[in-house]
C-alpha cells in the first residue's frame, strides 16, 4: 500500500490534517520517528500524520522538576538536556524515538517497580481529538481531577484517541552512584524468592531481575556473562555514601556473590530494560507476560509444559521477557491462571495482523473502551485497529 505522508509544522496545522481527515473519511497513522511502529497491530491507513517537524523544548524548569516539549522531539534531545542538569525520566524508559511515541506507547522500565510508569510522570498533554478539537490537559503540577485524567488515558493509548502536539512530564534528580549485588546458581523460584525479599527490605531496591543461566551467559557484562550460572540482580541507587553503606548490609543480608560497579551496572540494567539475551535466533517471537510476582516462575513452567521458550524476569518476578516460537499465543495466554496479561512486542507484521498482540479484554472492558475510543473519535480515524481489530 502506498501511503501519502502528512508533515505539520505547527500545532495548527496538525487540526487542519485531522480536519481534513475526518471530513474526507480517511483514517491516519500517526507517527513520530516511527521507532514504536512494530508495536501493537499494524494500522491499515492510506495516510499518516508525521510529527516529527514538532520538535523542540516548550519550557525547562529543573528547580521545579518539569519539563514541556513538542510530542516530536527527540528522546536522545531531551535525554541529553535532563543529564546536564543531573535529572532524568525515572521511569527508565528504552532509548530512541519521541517524546510523544513514548507517553503514547507507556513504556517504562527496570525502575518501574519503584518509579512508576510513564503514564504516572505524565503531567499534561495538548493534541487533536479524532473529533478535530484541539484541546488541553493536565498540567505542571501533579493533582485531584474529576472526569478523564486526560494525561494518565493518553499513555498508553497508542494515538487511538488523540495526536498529540505537547506532553508536560515530570523529572527527577538522576542517581549519584547505582550499584548492583549479584548472586549466583539460583534457580527462578529461589531467586524471585530472594527478591522479593530484597524488594521487602529497608534498602530502597530500584532494580530487581533474575536471568538464567543460558540468558547470563549471553550478557554482555562479563562479570554476568562469566558467573557460571544464573544471575539474580539487585540494584541500589543514590548518595554515593548511602548506596555503598546499604550495599554492605544488603549484601550480608542475602549472601550476594558480588558487586557490580557503576559501568556494569548501568550496562546490565539496559540489557534488562530492552529484554536483551532473551531468545535463541530463528523466528523466535518476543512476549512480555505481566503477573503477580510471585506467579513468574510458575506461569513460565506452565508455558513449557507445551512450548520450547526462554524466559527472564524483572520487576521482581512481576514481568517476564519470554522469547516462543510462532503461533504460541493461545498457548502462553493459557497459562495465566494466576491472572497477568502477554503482550505480543516482536514478530512479524503478518503475524501481528492475525493476532490478538494485546492481551483480550472481557467484554464489560471492551465495552468501556468501545465508548472511550467513540468520545474522542467517533468516526474512527486515528489509527484504527492498532490495539484491537474493529476499534
Amino acid at each position: 500500500m502506498t501511503i501519502t505522508i502528512l508533515k505539520p509544522d505547527t500545532a495548527a496545522q496538525v487540526t487542519d490534517a485531522v480536519r481534513w481527515a475526518l471530513s474526507a473519511g480517511e483514517p491516519l497513522e500517526i507517527l513520530g520517528s516511527g521507532s514504536r511502529r512494530g508495536l501493537g497491530r499494524p494500522v491499515q491507513a492510506g495516510h499518516a500524520l508525521d510529527l516529527s517537524a514538532l520538535s523542540g523544548v516548550i519550557a525547562y524548569e529543573p528547580e521545579e522538576l518539569v519539563l514541556t516539549a513538542f510530542a516530536g522531539t527527540p528522546m536522545a534531545t531531551i535525554g541529553t538536556l535532563l543529564a546536564e542538569r543531573g535529572q532524568h525520566l525515572a521511569f527508565e524508559p528504552p532509548e530512541g524515538g519521541t517524546l510523544g511515541g513514548l507517553v503514547a506507547s507507556g513504556l517504562a522500565g527496570p525502575r518501574r517497580l519503584s518509579a512508576g510508569s510513564a503514564r504516572d510522570h505524565t503531567l499534561g498533554i495538548a493534541g487533536v481529538s479524532g473529533r478535530g478539537e484541539a484541546y488541553k490537559g493536565g498540567g505542571k503540577v501533579v493533582k485531584n481531577v474529576t472526569g478523564y485524567d486526560m494525561p494518565k488515558l493518553m499513555a498508553g493509548s497508542f494515538g487511538t484517541l488523540t495526536a498529540l502536539t505537547e506532553i508536560t512530564v515530570k523529572v527527577l534528580p538522576a542517581p549519584e552512584d547505582t550499584a548492583t549485588l549479584l548472586l549466583v546458581g539460583l534457580d527462578d523460584r529461589a531467586a524471585v524468592a530472594m527478591l522479593d525479599r530484597a524488594l521487602r527490605s529497608p534498602y530502597e531496591v530500584s532494580g530487581a531481575a533474575h536471568l538464567p543461566a543460558g540468558i547470563a551467559a549471553r550478557s554482555g557484562v562479563s562479570a554476568v556473562s562469566g558467573a557460571g550460572g544464573a544471575a539474580t540482580l539487585v540494584r541500589l541507587e543514590g548518595f554515593g555514601p548511602s548506596v555503598a553503606a546499604r550495599v554492605t548490609m544488603l549484601r550480608e543480608e542475602l549472601r550476594a556473590d558480588a558487586v557490580l560497579g557503576r559501568d556494569e551496572s548501568l550496562a546490565v540494567w539496559r540489557e534488562v530494560r530492552d529484554g536483551a539475551g532473551v531468545g535463541k535466533g530463528g523466528d523466535d517471537q518476543l512476549w512480555k507476560l505481566s503477573v503477580p510476582p510471585s506467579a513468574g516462575p510458575s506461569t513460565v513452567e506452565a508455558v513449557r509444559r507445551t512450548l520450547d521458550v526462554d524466559a527472564f524476569y524483572d520487576w521482581g518476578g512481576g514481568l517476564v521477557w519470554l522469547a516462543a516460537p510462532p503461533d504460541s499465543g493461545a498457548a502462553i495466554r493459557a497459562a495465566l491462571s494466576a491472572g497477568g496479561h502477554a503482550t505480543l512486542v516482536r514478530a512479524p507484521e503478518s503475524v501481528r495482523a492475525a493476532t490478538d498482540v494485546f492481551q483480550p479484554l472481557p467484554e464489560p472492558l471492551m465495552a468501556l473502551s468501545r465508548r472511550v475510543k467513540e468520545s474522542f473519535d467517533p468516526k474512527g480515524i486515528l489509527k484504527p485497529g492498532r490495539m484491537y481489530a474493529g476499534l
